[in-house]
């Protein structure tokens, strides 16, 4: 059986949920490729899975009468249903209802995109974050629907101890995302600065895709940085390989500092699930889709969008030894168990075989 799974760009957690379910699905004889309709920074990830990027229609019918998908999977893209369809696919198409940002834009997407996914689709994908859960209810009460945890890659999302990459030991508060209002940046520098105030030797760690940030959402970033006098503590690392990152998250973690997140919605949150995965402790503003991996003091810790609650909390998970040992290895255990690529697999195949795609068994 092969399975298309379609975006626009290679980048973020929709490029890294396509790769491991693709991993995740060999494992009950699926076969999956993958369709960009651009280039992106993501790609570097991608080794051992069929992959094409065109946004080209004589393109795309070729992959489809070469390979012959028994089902695709198209992710926020709306449009490509009826494109596929037009191309010639008869199949069945599934909707996945991904990387969205905001709630105002996964609110604005889903609306536009239930003529076409009730028109030319056969079923829709979500999440089970209680934001998707509501809106993906709301507007599609009468549509075949699924909700399914995603992946983390436990075999290579663990503790690796890196001490080269932090050789100095000084602290580390570390972001991981675009440049982009949903991700809110702002409230991460502001946190860094206010830190900074208590740990004099504190680093700022970032880690982005330049690629896919608005020009002025740059600019803005760039003169909030030199209003808090922070160009010399932040460090950006744009687009660092994805099997790089356990050994970052080990050493944010083994420094004494944290990764923070600090978006006003997520679906799912990688950057948290991964870096708990690896024993880096997590600062999160309470973001709805991070609540998959994070129970306050349990796991992680919860914020609201608040500078007064991250300085507080910060300190804590900073300076509470016993606290910050407990979430990290907590937080290691819960993802370890929770977000497996055999579940995955199985809740993947249960939905084939209710949508009549795949037999029983």
């Amino acid at each position: 059986m092969r399975i298309l799974f379609t975006y626009f760009v290679p980048s973020g957690g929709v490029e890294t949920l396509n790769r491991t379910r693709c991993i995740a699905l060999r494992q009950i004889g699926i076969e999956g490729h993958l369709l960009y309709l651009h280039d992106g920074a993501g790609r570097q990830n991608i080794r051992d899975i069929p992959l094409f990027i065109t946004n080209y229609d004589v393109d795309i019918v070729n992959i489809l009468n070469t390979y012959r998908y028994d089902a695709i999977v198209t992710v926020c893209d709306h449009l490509m249903l009826q494109r596929l369809r037009g191309l010639g696919y008869g199949g069945p198409i599934l909707y996945d209802a991904q990387g969205y940002g905001s709630r105002e834009a996964a609110v604005g997407t889903l609306h536009a995109a239930s003529f076409f996914v009730r028109m030319y689709g056969n079923a829709v994908l979500a999440q089970p974050s209680s934001h998707m859960l509501e809106l993906i209810n709301g507007v599609f009460p009468d549509f075949p629907r699924f909700f399914l945890q995603n992946i983390v890659d436990k075999t290579l999302f663990h503790y690796r101890p890196a001490p080269w990459l932090n050789p100095t030991n000084a602290p580390i508060l570390a972001w991981v995302g675009r440049i982009e209002p949903n991700k809110n940046w702002q409230l991460f520098l502001e946190l860094g600065a206010a830190l900074a105030q208590r740990y004099p030797l504190l680093q700022l760690w970032m880690f982005e895709d330049p690629n896919i940030s608005e020009p002025w959402q740059r600019a803005a970033f760039e003169a909030t940085v030199h209003t808090l006098g922070l160009q010399d503590r932040l460090r950006l690392f744009p687009n660092i390989p994805h099997d790089h990152m356990p050994y970052y998250y080990s050493a944010i973690g083994d420094s004494g500092g944290l990764l923070v997140s600090t978006s006003h919605v997520e679906g799912f949150g990688y950057a948290v699930a991964e870096a708990a995965a690896c024993r880096c402790p997590v600062l999160s503003t309470d973001s709805d889709g991070v609540r998959n991996t994070i129970m306050h003091n349990i796991t992680g810790k919860l914020i609201p969008p608040d500078l007064n609650s991250g300085v507080q909390e910060a300190i804590s998970l900073i300076e509470d030894s016993a606290l910050r040992t407990a979430i990290r290895l907590q937080g290691e255990n819960y993802v370890q168990e929770n977000f497996s690529a055999a579940r995955y697999a199985s809740d993947f195949h249960n939905v084939l075989v209710a949508l009549g795609i795949r037999p029983p068994g």
